[in-house]
């Protein structure tokens, strides 16, 4: 139960080597690469045809709220405390050294599970893309193994593995590696393509609107729970939240931002407000252009051009997925290698992944193990599987940064903190509740897989984290 001193965490990070290149623009950047990617393409869809109607835009209202409880949290410790490690480094400093590496092996759900979940959907769209341009992949390379695939004789056999969600995750990690001011530039130019065609739909798709399609504005109860109406809305808020997830990832840019206290909060907070006005847009534009019965399918967004009816228009939002899609893989990756990099710093993960290369000053061993891992499993691993556990993993990482701010309130009360959130402690116990609320929501599976998760990392803590710390053979610590 050791705490680690904030003064002692923010001297280690001014002496860790990385390089501190990161703009207010690049880290707000960032933050919309993690956000806008499958939620928008996928979720929005699949909400309003069996939870919310047209009334999914008032889910994304709720789902912004949310978030933004979360974000003003992670804005104070991010400016307060500008080091990598996100919720893994907030914890060190609150409840302690036990707590902080449950919170740091939990993350690797969100953050490469969540890479891996990505990878999947972009071979998808790599794969519908490439058919489009009258190319096609084997049909066994396209798929995690087991998973029944059609061959071009119109036979049926088994996938051997997912090639193109492989292929996706070692190039980014390969750019990951080369440089920091390199990745950045790239995930801005992408964000860039992603939001011209994300406002491109708007733009199109706001002339075929049929004001028709958006009544009832919420559809009436079916008589059960979560099948529209009122809970039909909440139950769809707690479907997009998903799509929110990745914000956070931005708080581990922390310790490479030039100005981290001015940065940090305008990067998380700034690119949360961006997506939720885009979200609410398309959800709008899309539920206008086609009822709202009929987008329960994979790909929605695609679904509204085909009514619009214009070819060439459905390449170009291929092209866009695609773009979206690897950004969020790119900070994925990135935040799970500065998660594992604050880590080994504090001797609770072998010292490899804190070494950082001496002319590319990027962690290099740790951002290459994790790419191989991660490629390794969006080729073998199912969807719907990863899926399940990046969200549970994320909301149990939101609450105990919300629980961190109450904390440090009280025990740090003379701390600066160049950004405050407001309220304090009404808007972190609003989001800790929030959180708890959409984690009551999900399946006893999915429970079940996040305990026997974190039953094996406190074994591995057991045996290695807590006889290398550096904290505890230091005994600098305080305890809560």
């Amino acid at each position: 139960m050791t705490r680690k001193p904030i003064a002692d965490i923010i001297r280690g990070g001014e002496a860790d080597g990385l390089a501190k290149m990161l703009g207010p623009l690049s880290i707000t950047a960032m933050g919309i690469g993690a956000i806008i990617g499958a939620g928008i393409f996928v979720l929005t869809g699949t909400a309003a045809a069996k939870y919310a109607g047209p009334g999914i835009m008032l889910s994304f209202v709720l789902g912004g709220v949310v978030c933004g409880f979360v974000g003003l949290c992670y804005a104070e410790l991010a400016a307060m405390i500008p080091v990598s490690g996100s919720s893994y480094t907030y914890t060190y400093a609150t409840l302690g050294e036990l707590f902080a590496w449950v919170i740091g092996w939990d993350l690797i759900l969100e953050y490469a599970m969540g890479a891996g979940t990505v990878a999947v959907g972009w071979s998808s769209y790599a794969v519908s893309l490439l058919h489009s341009l009258g190319h096609d992949l084997p049909p066994m390379l396209t798929a995690s193994p087991g998973t029944a695939v059609t061959l071009a004789d119109g036979h049926t056999a088994t996938a051997w593995f997912n090639l193109p969600a492989a292929a996706i995750v070692v190039a980014i990690t390969i750019l990951l590696i080369r440089g920091t001011r390199e990745s950045a530039r790239l995930n801005t130019i992408m964000v860039a393509v992603k939001l011209v065609v994300v406002l491109a739909f708007l733009l199109v798709g706001a002339a075929y609107v049929k004001p028709s399609n958006w009544v009832p504005f919420v559809p009436a109860n079916t008589g059960d729970f979560g099948s529209f109406g009122a809970s039909g809305v909440l139950r769809g808020a707690g479907v997009v939240f998903f799509a929110y997830i990745g914000f956070d990832a931005v708080s581990t840019a922390a310790q490479e931002a030039r100005n981290p206290q001015r940065d940090m909060p305008i990067g998380i907070l700034g690119s949360l407000v961006i997506c939720t006005v885009l979200y609410i847009a398309v959800a709008a534009v899309l539920t206008g252009i086609v009822p709202y019965a009929q987008l329960n399918v994979a790909d929605p967004i695609g679904k509204g051009v085909d009514v619009i009816g214009i070819g060439w228009f459905s390449v170009l939002l291929k092209v866009g997925a695609l773009t979206g899609l690897t950004t969020v893989i790119l900070v994925s990756l990135y935040g799970q290698s500065r998660i594992f990099f604050t880590m080994a710093t504090d001797g609770l993960l072998p010292a490899m992944f804190a070494r950082v290369h001496p002319r590319l000053q990027t962690p290099y061993r740790s951002q290459a193990l994790i790419g191989g891992g991660v490629a390794l499993v969006a080729a073998l691993v199912p969807i719907d599987v990863l899926g399940e556990m990046v969200s549970i993993g994320t909301l149990f990482a939101f609450i105990l940064v919300c629980a961190a701010v109450i904390y440090l309130r009280n025990s740090d009360r003379s701390m600066v903190r160049p950004f405050r959130v407001p309220a304090v402690p009404l808007v972190p116990v609003c989001g800790v509740l929030s959180c708890l609320l959409l984690m009551a929501g999900l399946p006893l599976a999915t429970w079940a897989r996040l305990i026997v998760w974190l039953v094996i990392g406190l074994v591995i803590y057991a045996c290695f984290g807590r006889r290398h710390s550096v904290l505890r053979r230091s005994r600098s610590g305080s305890f809560v």
